[in-house]
């Protein structure tokens, strides 16, 4: 997968996208059994900097809104030329999302989808917004990480970057970790059980019995009791009618 981000905060993402998972999604990998069997980089990531597709001579992407109000709203024109100048440095047709709290939420469904594209291009705003009339023109999907506001979308596109990525084949060292997870297909999109390891006990709190029994279908039935208590007494609004809170 390609990802593109457009921002115009570039630096912004050299941590996140250099580090851990992101980072090793990124670079060719040996396979353990084999030094010869090298599988390539799942994922390449092209950060670009909007201010780059800037005319205006002092370098200024943003004016104050029509009508008045506080702050300032990115014009249509540098974030329009920026969006064709990173979609034309590959013949793979992307698709657009921009990040802003006026999106459709972002659910482990919406993820699974955009991880099957074979790029993604991400849009994060800044200021009090975009132009509507270039989101407009650009119809992306527009994808919102929560009930509140952050100083841009540099921080959602982050998020949306890791939640994708980790999906793709190949990039987690067990590929059913992520079917597993909170809100996934493998935890019948409930939360997920509780987890315990080393040592049996802790500060004397010991883990559950059953999880040391070695009796695989009591372990299997016990976590997915625990799952369902979990998000009966967490997210109840999970359950969709599945059985009575």
């Amino acid at each position: 997968m390609r990802i593109d981000v457009l921002t115009l905060f570039p630096e912004m993402f050299t941590g996140v996208l250099g580090t851990s998972i992101l980072k090793r999604a990124a670079e060719p990998i040996a396979n353990p059994a084999d030094p010869d069997d090298v599988r390539g980089p799942v994922v390449s990531y092209h950060v670009h900097d909007i201010r780059r597709h800037t005319t205006n001579k002092h370098g200024k992407v943003d004016q104050p809104p029509y009508g008045g109000g506080p702050g300032l709203v990115m014009q249509c024109q540098p974030v329009y030329d920026a969006v064709l100048a990173a979609e034309a440095e590959d013949p793979t047709p992307a698709r657009r999302v921009l990040m802003t709290p006026q999106g459709t939420p972002l659910t482990q469904p919406i993820v699974e989808r955009l991880a099957g594209e074979k790029r993604l291009l991400i849009i994060a705003g800044h200021y009090e917004g975009i132009d509507e009339r270039v989101i407009e023109a650009l119809e992306p999907e527009e994808v919102s990480v929560g009930d509140y506001v952050l100083s841009g979308g540099e921080l959602p596109a982050m998020v949306l970057i890791d939640t994708v990525v980790r999906l793709l084949p190949g990039v987690l060292g067990d590929s059913q970790s992520a079917a597993h997870d909170s809100f996934s297909p493998g935890a019948q999109r409930l939360l997920d059980h509780p987890h315990y390891t080393r040592p049996a006990e802790w500060r004397g709190r010991a883990a559950p019995e059953v999880l040391l029994s070695g009796d695989h279908a009591r372990i299997a039935a016990w976590r997915a009791e625990q799952a369902r208590r979990r998000t009966r007494e967490r997210r109840p609004d999970l359950l969709d009618g599945r059985e009575s809170t």
